[in-house]
């Protein structure tokens, strides 16, 4: 049995804290803060992700349970359900999407040396969305149909390791194409989309910033051929 440092703080001591830091000043994150730093509430919610917990209420009860270890795992501060609430209502959330990107730009470094499905030396991306069901009780704002509630989780992932690069949360209501809107496609890259994607004219920005597409075509799909260029029928690799 493993004696020394807990594995939770073996985690964090990968993540760049100087560039937290710099996060929490460029927003002034602890301005008038006494007690409950932005650190003890990014640990917190760290831990509630790792650990699959599904409330609040689970986060305060897990970690008051080992609270003699909340020190060596970095939670310098009590943890109470209220305090932990207010953290996430008031706290700018600009701070975690900014040190967000700063672990996606590190985690796409580690992977960009891994082997791909195919001989591809740019970037590939994968857009989808799914719709996450929620009670209209308890969260009324979130209408979507007339007995139900629910919100659309947008997400572009990096196929080399996985990586979420973008993240957008709408309305059950919204339209899968209008995301493309808010996308900057990076150049040189493909983009592999499903046919709820298909506007011509968005598809056509992609192209516009010298970046590639794959979208599966409708049903009902009307297209004429402009021009074509000529093939070799019988390459080389054929013949051998």
């Amino acid at each position: 049995m493993y004696t020394g440092r807990l594995i939770f703080s073996q985690i964090t001591d990968h993540l760049p804290m100087h560039l937290f830091r710099q996060c929490v000043d460029r927003y002034r994150g602890n301005y008038k803060i006494k007690s409950f730093s932005c650190l003890d509430q990014y640990l917190c919610m760290f831990f509630a992700q790792l650990t699959y917990r599904e409330s609040l209420r689970d986060i305060e009860t897990c970690l008051k349970v080992q609270r003699n270890k909340l020190y060596h795992m970095g939670i310098r501060s009590k943890i109470a359900r209220n305090t932990l609430a207010n953290a996430n209502k008031t706290r700018d959330w600009r701070i975690y999407a900014d040190f967000a990107q700063l672990l996606i730009i590190e985690a796409q470094e580690l992977y960009s040396n891994e082997q791909f499905a195919v001989d591809l030396t740019q970037s590939a991306y994968a857009l989808d969305s799914t719709t996450i069901d929620l009670s209209l009780s308890l969260f009324p704002w979130a209408c979507f149909r007339k007995t139900k509630g629910a919100v659309k989780l947008h997400t572009l992932l990096d196929l080399r390791g996985n990586i979420p690069t973008f993240i957008h949360i709408s309305d059950g209501k919204l339209h899968d194409v209008n995301i493309l809107d808010q996308l900057i496609p990076e150049p040189g890259s493909f983009y592999i989309m499903d046919r709820g994607y298909l506007d011509f004219a968005r598809l056509y920005r992609i192209e516009q910033w010298s970046a590639f597409f794959v979208i599966r075509a409708k049903s009902n799909f009307k297209y004429q051929r402009i021009y074509s260029h000529q093939t070799d029928k019988n390459p080389p690799f054929l013949n051998s």
